[in-house]
């Protein structure tokens, strides 16, 4: 078959107006379409006047060389890529070696035990949160009653940190061997809409997160896999420079010698224990910033003018950016359509903010981290785990200036602008629960982060009607963007100086989000699997 792409038709096209468009952009007769499938469908809505479905599609032709030959010079026109995927390696039936070890169970862990599991290698998954469905009700306790439990929380627990997320399942990444669509396959197995397959921005959501990592967990048991929640690595163990075991938080010494290190961005005691071990680990660029609140509709009408509301289009995003004069980016970041701000903080004593959305992206307010970016050089020089020490005084002042009770500090914008705390919301309600406390930024917020956000809004209130209402919400303090730390490895997805040990994942520095954690988590399964048994 071949693969069209890039075919674009007006929003309100009839049905039956997809056959003539692809016979006239093949340039071939309806009657030489003998099928077509929808491979990708998107929206263009640069011209809010004209907005335009985009479409992918697999196409059978009378005469796929005669029209490959004729059009090959056209980048939208190719064979259909083969999205199957094949194992580097299986293991004998008989495998007797060593088992491999995964530390997290977010996307990444999840992914390279999965994978594992397939090629016959029974993983043990080392998890220090709890199983997904306990681990909900914990962290619905923080948002509820302001209660926080250190190890079972937004970040911590069966799923990651992207359980608690708008789950989007899309990413800029280079992926010439198509392991996005192992991973989309995957999550539809498991329960997940099969419209993620085909939509060119597909996502979840929180609800149905849960029920698919628990359908993936018993997929990897019933290969042999084997769970222990609730358990934390507390050292790693060298010998010779090699990984060789791990002290665990239940007393055990575990034998190992091939770990993947899937343990998220905000794992900071084990990043404490990987230091301690002589494991190479280096600070690492990361952003800092807010989470700011408009109503969803807003977003709609300026995305999407007399189109918004359109069920085919669904609930806008953006995408932001400015550089500001002070030399710092400020752009968008983790934008959740019709979502939350939710309480997102692993540790006492601290507030952090990131956004949620359900499924149906059905609540009233979009939200967006409006992050500056930082870099070691600049802001953090010296100890590879400068940024962590950063991370936590931001997250310390926001609990403080927020009442020393969870909620979080919040500042209109209007009040922002003009450099004055506020003291009341207006017609924009805040979000984040278990509450929000009107003040000043400024007071958790290092002064470039407020400057360069303060000359920003203006700028993209240019770009988007609305976006600088002086009642529109701003929160604080979204810290964890991503790691602070990068635990460098080779081609060979080996620590730099431990072999043995996989750095994987967000954690590691080497993702950005749900898809590309799980991707990494494939690469990095895949190269100890080849170790392991052909090596």
């Amino acid at each position: 078959m071949l693969r069209l792409s890039d075919l674009a038709l007006p929003l309100h096209h009839p049905p039956e107006a997809v056959l003539p468009a692809i016979a006239a952009r093949l340039g071939v007769s309806e009657g030489e379409v003998l099928r077509h499938r929808l491979a990708r469908r998107g929206n263009d809505a640069r011209k809010r006047g004209a907005i335009k479905l985009v479409y992918s599609f697999d196409v059978e032709l009378a005469d796929e060389t005669a029209v490959l030959a004729r059009l090959g010079d056209d980048p939208h026109v190719r064979l259909t890529p083969d999205t199957a995927y094949r194992p580097p390696v299986q293991a004998p039936t008989d495998w007797s070696g060593s088992r491999p070890v995964v530390i997290g169970a977010g996307p990444c862990g999840l992914l390279a035990a999965l994978v594992l599991a397939q090629m016959g290698l029974r993983p043990v998954i080392i998890e220090r949160g709890k199983a997904v469905r306990e681990r909900t009700k914990d962290t619905w306790g923080l948002w509820r009653r302001g209660v926080l439990e250190t190890e079972s929380n937004a970040q911590f627990g069966e799923g990651g940190a992207g359980t608690f997320s708008d789950g989007k399942l899309y990413s800029r990444i280079k992926d010439p061997r198509h392991l996005g669509r192992k991973v989309l396959t995957e999550f539809v197995k498991a329960g997940a809409p099969e419209e993620i397959l085909t939509e060119a921005h597909p996502h979840i959501g929180t609800f149905r997160l849960v029920t698919m990592v628990m359908s993936m967990r018993e997929t990897i048991e019933g290969l042999g896999g084997e769970y222990r929640f609730g358990t934390r690595v507390e050292q790693f163990e060298r010998t010779d420079g090699k990984i060789s075991a791990l002290h665990l938080s239940t007393g055990e010494r575990l034998a190992a010698s091939h770990v993947v290190l899937a343990v998220g961005h905000s794992a900071r005691d084990t990043f404490e224990a990987l230091y301690e071990a002589g494991v190479h680990i280096e600070a690492k660029p990361f952003a800092i910033g807010v989470r700011i609140e408009h109503p969803q509709g807003w977003i709609d009408r300026a995305r999407y003018g007399d189109e918004a509301g359109n069920p085919l289009l669904g609930p806008a995003s953006y995408a932001l950016a400015h550089k500001a004069s002070n030399g710092r980016s400020v752009y968008s970041f983790c934008m959740c359509p019709g979502g939350r701000v939710v309480a997102a903080t692993s540790e006492e004593g601290r507030v952090v903010t990131n956004g949620m959305s359900q499924h149906s992206r059905a609540e009233f307010n979009a939200n967006s981290g409006l992050v500056v970016d930082i870099s070691p050089e600049r802001d953090f020089p010296g100890h590879p785990l400068a940024g962590v020490v950063l991370q936590r005084e931001l997250e310390a002042l926001a609990y403080v200036a927020g009442g020393s009770n969870y909620h979080a500090p919040g500042q209109a914008v209007g009040d922002f602008v003009q450099g004055r705390a506020s003291g009341a919301f207006g017609s924009i309600e805040p979000s984040y629960k278990p509450g929000v406390k009107p003040t000043a930024l400024s007071e958790c917020l290092p002064a470039f982060v407020t400057d360069a956000i303060r000359e920003a809004l203006p700028v993209f209130g240019r770009q988007m009607k609305g976006y600088d209402h002086p009642d529109v919400v701003m929160t604080g303090v979204e810290t964890r963007t991503s790691s602070p730390v990068r635990i460098a490895r080779g081609a060979d997805c080996q620590s730099l100086n431990t072999p043995g040990l996989y750095p994987a994942g967000e954690g590691a520095g080497y993702a950005g989000g749900i898809l590309s954690a799980a991707v990494d988590g494939i690469k990095v399964a895949e190269a100890l699997a080849l170790d392991l048994v052909a090596g």
